[in-house]
C-alpha cells in the first residue's frame, strides 16, 4: 500500500512560482515506482502534467513544457513540481500519483493521459491563479 501526500498549493498571481511537494510512504521501496503529477480543473477532465520514472526519465505535457519541472529526492520518497510561470489556465486541483505496474510507468513516459490510471493517488493540492 502506498499513501502519498501532496503540500505547497495556493493562490499565486500569474507570472509567480509555486512549488508542490509529495511525500510517499510505502510499505515496499517506493524507488522502484514511477510517479507523476496530473491536474484538474472544474468542469475539465484529468489531464497528464508530468511523469517521472524510476530512472529519472521525465516527459512533460506542451502546455507545461519549458515552465514546470517534475523531480525526485535522492532516496525517491518525495515528488516535487515547480511550477514558474504560472497562468491562469494552470488553475486546478493538483495529484500526486505513484504505481509500480512497469507497462503503465512505460505507457505514461508517451501518453501524460495514463497517469491519472496510476494505482495510488493522493488527496491532491489546489493551484489557483490570484489575478
Amino acid at each position: 500500500q502506498v499513501q502519498l501526500v501532496e503540500s505547497g498549493g495556493g493562490s499565486v498571481q500569474a507570472g509567480g512560482s509555486l512549488r508542490l511537494s509529495c511525500a510517499a510512504f510505502s510499505e515496499y521501496s517506493i524507488s522502484n515506482a514511477c510517479m507523476g503529477w496530473f491536474r484538474q480543473a472544474p468542469g475539465k477532465e484529468r489531464e497528464g502534467v508530468a511523469p517521472i520514472d524510476s530512472d529519472g526519465t521525465t516527459s512533460y505535457a506542451d502546455s507545461v513544457k519549458g515552465r514546470f519541472t517534475i523531480s525526485r529526492d535522492s532516496a525517491k520518497t518525495a515528488l516535487y513540481l515547480q511550477m514558474n510561470r504560472l497562468k491562469p489556465e494552470d488553475t486546478a486541483m493538483y495529484y500526486c500519483a505513484a504505481d509500480y505496474r512497469r507497462n503503465i510507468c512505460m505507457s505514461a513516459m508517451q501518453t501524460l493521459a495514463v497517469i491519472p490510471e496510476y494505482r495510488y493517488w493522493g488527496e491532491g493540492s489546489q493551484v489557483t491563479d490570484s489575478s
